[in-house]
């Protein structure tokens, strides 16, 4: 499986064709974060663009902070957050893929690079 990250659903969303191409030529199952569907919530301008985000999160199955992922993300605050700058939502996407077993494909490499046992695209 891979995760998207929130930067590449909003490219998908801004309809960047090299983002949406190589999202296409994926082989695996796509999934995403409560987190990433909760950060495309937050940023809609009015209830069209939410609506217009209903449709397209409905295309992703979306994976749901539960104790595990709450545990790992936990983990990698006390690890990261200081050291690194890793923030809260950032923790629970990765939590998420480290839990699940999946890549995260995200464009902020530097945000993740840094986290052992996160397999990034």
């Amino acid at each position: 499986m891979i995760l998207l990250d929130t930067n590449i659903l909003i490219e998908i969303l801004k309809g960047n064709q090299e983002t949406i191409k190589k999202v296409q030529s994926f082989d695996e199952k796509l999934v995403i974060s409560s987190i990433s569907a909760m950060e495309l919530y937050y940023g809609a301008i009015d209830k069209a663009e939410s609506k217009k985000l209903d449709k397209f999160i409905s295309l992703f199955e979306i994976s749901h902070i539960d104790t595990s992922i709450s545990s790992r993300s936990i983990t990698l605050i006390r690890t990261y957050a200081k050291s690194h700058g890793l923030d809260i939502p950032d923790t629970l996407i990765a939590a998420t893929a480290m839990v699940q077993g999946c890549k995260l494909f995200t464009y902020n490499i530097k945000d993740f690079r840094f986290i052992e046992g996160l397999v990034l695209l």
